[in-house]
């Protein structure tokens, strides 16, 4: 079985009736979604917010229900993949480009499960390009003082124009190599004039479920 598939069915296994669900978006949340449809169909009875236009399509297609945040205080479960994680549960999330709205499910969740194959941990984070979500207007300043940081960023494309969210913004993804100090950049970072948002979800993920090649699955909590 994929992967992704293993650790976003062992996630949903934590969702229960009566439950408000975060809807993560990418390849590996699309597993999650797509095995929560099932068992709403078999009867489960949640609620969900997505964190993209794609997933909200997905989830209504599978006949799952969505709702606003003006229609409750917080949320049970979200459960969305990842870039890169730590082995402290620090995350980087954003290559699907989506960050901002993610960002604001997992801070508004009881519990953020993470869920990854397993190409996705690692000793250091950085490898990954970190997205970091920026206005278009100035967005060349921007880029100058995201370089000032140290990194090489490079402004997301799709189809020959700049990417955007569905925020209507741009994604920038900043090539750092490594971030010796995620707290301090994210702070750096956000600073910026013109940054809404970056990818470092730090502190935020309580548990990232692990699919293996070879067919099980592994869980990592975050120590208090």
């Amino acid at each position: 079985m994929d992967r992704k598939r293993l650790a976003a069915e062992k996630a949903v296994g934590y969702v229960r009736d009566g439950m408000m669900v975060g809807l993560g978006t990418g390849s590996t949340a699309y597993w999650a979604i797509r095995e929560l449809g099932r068992r709403v169909k078999e009867g489960l009875s949640i609620r969900a917010i997505a964190t993209s236009k794609q997933s909200e399509a997905h989830a209504r297609r599978l006949g799952i229900p969505i709702v606003s945040f003006s229609d409750f205080e917080s949320i049970d479960i979200t459960i969305d993949g990842a870039d890169e994680i730590d082995d402290r549960l620090q995350v980087i999330k954003g290559g699907g480009g989506a960050l901002l709205r993610e960002k604001i499910v997992a801070s508004a969740s009881n519990e953020l499960i993470i869920i990854v194959d397993d190409e996705k941990p690692v000793n250091q984070l950085g490898a990954f390009p970190l997205p970091v979500e920026v206005v278009p207007f100035g967005s060349e300043l921007t880029l100058r003082r995201l370089q000032a940081l140290g990194c090489r960023p490079v402004l997301r494309q799709q189809e020959d124009a700049p990417f955007m969210t569905d925020n209507g913004n741009y994604t920038v993804d900043c090539h750092f190599g490594q971030i010796g100090n995620p707290v301090e950049l994210h702070a750096e970072i956000n600073a910026i004039v013109g940054v809404v948002d970056n990818g470092l979800f730090l502190n935020m993920a309580s548990r990232v479920i692990i699919g293996r090649a070879d067919g099980t699955v592994t869980e990592r909590l975050r120590q208090a």
